[in-house]
């Protein structure tokens, strides 16, 4: 599932609280998150980041409890980028505003910005604090169980 809207309107609060909720009801979640910034999770210097700059495709950074796998892709859309997770039984991407994946719209008034959904009918659902006067069913942003029951149902 999808989870989109424009800046500030509060996808990153909804997606924690989304992960939080299902697997506090048992499922295993991954996310994925899509940013528009040129973004660089290493250090100039370390080991990584030389493995990366002279040529690697996939550099892996393991430790004892986590890994991170850094590698070079020319904008990977979601279907790529799902063959590369473990199993799950749930994923949300953050981000991704285009596309036909299923997708929540997280819509808030104050943003001063007009709902996505209303020229978008792939986008399934709005969570909103207001009415975004959308035909696509609007849920409660302040209801994670309820978002949550929607995400399972889709």
């Amino acid at each position: 599932m999808g989870i989109v809207g424009h800046k500030n309107a509060g996808k990153t609060t909804l997606t924690a609280a989304l992960v939080t909720e299902l697997t506090h009801r048992g499922l295993r979640v991954s996310t994925l998150k899509h940013t528009h910034h040129a973004v660089d999770l290493e250090t100039p210097g370390t080991d990584t980041h030389r493995h990366r700059m002279a040529g690697a495709q996939q550099v892996v950074l393991a430790t004892d409890r986590r890994l991170t796998l850094m590698e070079e892709a020319e904008a990977p859309g979601i279907a790529h980028l799902l063959t590369r997770l473990a199993p799950c039984d749930v994923v949300l991407a953050e981000g991704w505003k285009a596309g036909r994946h299923p997708r929540i719209e997280v819509w808030r008034p104050e943003t001063g910005r007009t709902p996505l959904a209303r020229t978008d009918p792939t986008i399934r659902a709005v969570a909103a604090t207001g009415d975004p006067e959308v035909t696509q069913n609007v849920l409660d942003l302040n209801d994670v169980a309820a978002i949550a029951d929607f995400v399972c149902s889709t």
